[in-house]
């Protein structure tokens, strides 16, 4: 091909889709070779209750069996397995402690994904055309709202507190933009309302009832989606999580509720699924089908068997179990290592499940990725991901940048302690810069 002819007339949608920000630190942490940096950044699942045994044995059953076999290593359909779908229908309703038809629900709304993540990224594909507007929460999960930015969505961010998004700011959010002529734009509201990534603050019941009615009553010219990302709904270590929003919308109208096999089970079988209005169900399948016509079907055969002989139900107790004795040690060492620091103006969320604590430092503090305080966390050998990632390109306002996001999952009790203690020297260190490190006979730094 001759040299002098032009590159690639790239599509404005890959101008417009950037690497994952968390790309940056999975290499960071990949590349730490003499393993020497903990790492609580990572959104990934404890390694050490991966069901790899139950897993074998769900395996060796169902290739035993000659038919059964060969159904499972058989391509699929796009929709997912029939009876995994009907399966899923009943688990999410006895979550809820509602009745599908109270819901007016049958299997054929419940849609098999290769992940939860696959969904999301449908579901927004079909609502959303470049400069449309999509409400999320401020922080919010960014790599959703990464998605976002490659769709082209013009993104509304409404504020969080401890009872998860404002719903009194949201009102006033849809009335602002019903103003101003926009409201016709809004396509999507989206939360991730259990033990929310990155805050770990979940969406009070209260609050799922108002949320559902004021987005209904601002659905005049057309139907806003609720798109309610519950894929850490199962890791409560408080007892029973809230009820979804979608359980509270009996005509099926306009709520998706997506959730997932990876958190609860495992990320290798990468499945996940969304129970969908009725309206939505063939755009879904289409758009779907023309990914990948259907997930893999060996995974759903495989999942089938973990809910209908009681081993995901047993794994999902584990992992409560496991969870809530991480969690209990990044609150400790919090309380231990930050919690005298400047009182008043640190603080961190108090998670009843899920996988992450939201760190707040003063707001002097910028915990970027080329700021003194991320530089000296690497060098006192952890990682954290800062909290500016997880603002969405709200036109309207700036990222915050004193705040981190930690993660528990991968990382045992002990590097848990280890890690947050020298995250606390690493912000004494930025607080003060005087304070100096020295190193200790391990590798590691201490004060001195």
């Amino acid at each position: 091909m001759s040299s002098d002819i032009s590159g690639f007339r790239f599509s404005a949608k890959a101008a417009r889709t950037a690497t994952q920000p968390i790309n940056f630190l999975v290499e960071l942490a990949l590349h730490d070779k003499d393993g020497k940096l903990i790492s609580l950044a990572a959104g990934l699942v404890d390694e050490q209750t991966l069901p790899a045994d139950e897993v074998r044995r769900l395996t060796g059953e169902l290739l035993a069996d000659e038919v059964l076999g060969r159904k499972a290593l058989q391509y699929g359909t796009t929709a997912g397995l029939a009876e995994l779908r009907e399966t899923i229908l009943d688990y999410v309703c006895n979550l809820d402690g509602v009745t599908s038809g109270e819901l007016s629900l049958t299997p054929d709304n419940v849609i098999v994904a290769s992940g939860s993540q696959q969904l999301l990224y449908i579901i927004t594909d079909i609502l959303v055309d470049p400069g449309d507007i999509v409400i999320t929460e401020w922080p919010s999960y960014f790599v959703y709202t990464g998605a976002l930015v490659s769709l082209g969505a013009s993104v509304r961010a409404v504020e969080m507190d401890d009872e998860g998004m404002s719903t009194d700011t949201l009102k006033s959010t849809l009335e602002d933009l019903k103003r101003s002529g926009d409201l016709e734009r809004v396509k999507i509201v989206y939360l991730c309302d259990y033990y929310q990534n990155p805050t770990g603050i979940t969406l009070s019941q209260r609050r799922r009832e108002e949320l559902l009615a004021i987005v209904r009553s601002y659905s005049t010219g057309h139907r806003i989606c609720i798109l309610e990302d519950a894929a850490y709904r199962e890791l409560s270590c408080e007892g029973p999580a809230p009820r979804s929003i979608k359980s509270y919308e009996h005509d099926n109208a306009q709520v998706v509720l997506a959730q997932t096999f990876s958190k609860p089970f495992s990320p290798g079988l990468k499945t996940g699924y969304a129970i969908l209005p009725d309206e939505m169900v063939e755009p879904v399948l289409n758009q779907k089908g023309g990914h990948d016509f259907g997930s893999s079907n060996f995974a759903q055969h495989i999942l089938l068997r973990a809910m209908r002989s009681g081993v995901y139900a047993e794994h999902v107790e584990i992992l409560k179990r496991r969870y809530k004795a991480k969690r209990d040690a990044t609150l400790k060492a919090l309380e231990e290592n930050l919690g005298d620091f400047e009182p008043e103006r640190t603080s961190w969320t108090l998670p009843g499940g899920g996988l992450y604590v939201y760190l707040t430092l003063p707001e002097r503090f910028d915990t970027g990725p080329e700021e003194d305080l991320f530089n000296a966390a690497m060098d006192e050998g952890v990682l954290y991901v800062p909290g500016e990632y997880c603002y969405g390109p709200d036109p309207r306002r700036k990222p915050e940048r004193n705040h981190i996001r930690l993660t528990f999952g991968t990382v045992d009790e002990q590097a848990i302690g280890e890690g947050v203690a020298r995250l606390a020297r690493a912000v004494r260190r930025t607080a003060d810069p005087g304070r100096r490190s020295i190193q200790s006979p391990s590798g590691l730094n201490v004060e001195s």
